[in-house]
């Protein structure tokens, strides 16, 4: 017959509670943790909007009346209020934007994409593909996109020199931002 050890029945339990016990305290810090870093990524994101006001929007203000584009200050930092650029294309406007590009000989930004799947051991049609996509029963995917590093700087050099641009088929932005250079 089996002898019951009651004392080494409740080890175990106790231990069982205790990792019961480590276990909630470590979920709670979980739950702690994901809050502080939500409540932390809502500041941050005040903070960013307050900085864009104050460099997109207030100094340059300020300078402008003082008819200034820049100041050196008293602790050697300097400002200087630029201009900013930003520009997309919409899924809504792509065709449109692409035809101006076009038409405007300004189609070579325009990047055109093929991509073809192939499943597994398929490396040989892979790399015969080139000339066989159509014939071996492949479709690609074409995409069409404009880089928008690319689009940025064609939009400012058009801009800069006077030059037509298409302000809503690119949704551009043209604002100010102030660069604060500090002090080495």
């Amino acid at each position: 017959m089996n002898q019951i050890n009651f004392e080494k029945d409740q080890e175990e339990v106790l231990d069982r509670t205790e990792n019961i016990k480590s276990l909630a305290d470590q979920v709670k810090t979980l739950r702690d943790l994901e809050d502080q870093v939500k409540a932390d990524e809502e500041l941050l994101k005040d903070k960013k909007r307050d900085l864009e006001k104050i460099s997109g929007e207030i100094i340059p203000t300020l300078l402008s009346e003082m008819g200034l584009a820049s100041l050196k200050l008293a602790d050697g930092s300097a400002i200087e209020v630029k201009q900013y650029y930003a520009a997309n294309i919409s899924v809504k406007n792509r065709e449109a934007a692409y035809n101006w590009l076009r038409s405007n000989n300004l189609g070579d930004i325009i990047k055109n994409d093929i991509t073809v799947s192939f499943g597994r051991n398929e490396d040989n049609k892979a790399a015969e593909y080139a000339n066989l996509a159509q014939s071996q029963g492949f479709q690609p995917t074409q995409k069409l996109k404009v880089e928008p590093m690319t689009l940025k700087a064609l939009v400012r050099e058009r801009i800069e020199k006077g030059v037509e641009m298409p302000m809503d088929i690119f949704n551009v932005f043209v604002g100010n931002r102030t660069k604060l250079t500090r002090k080495q």
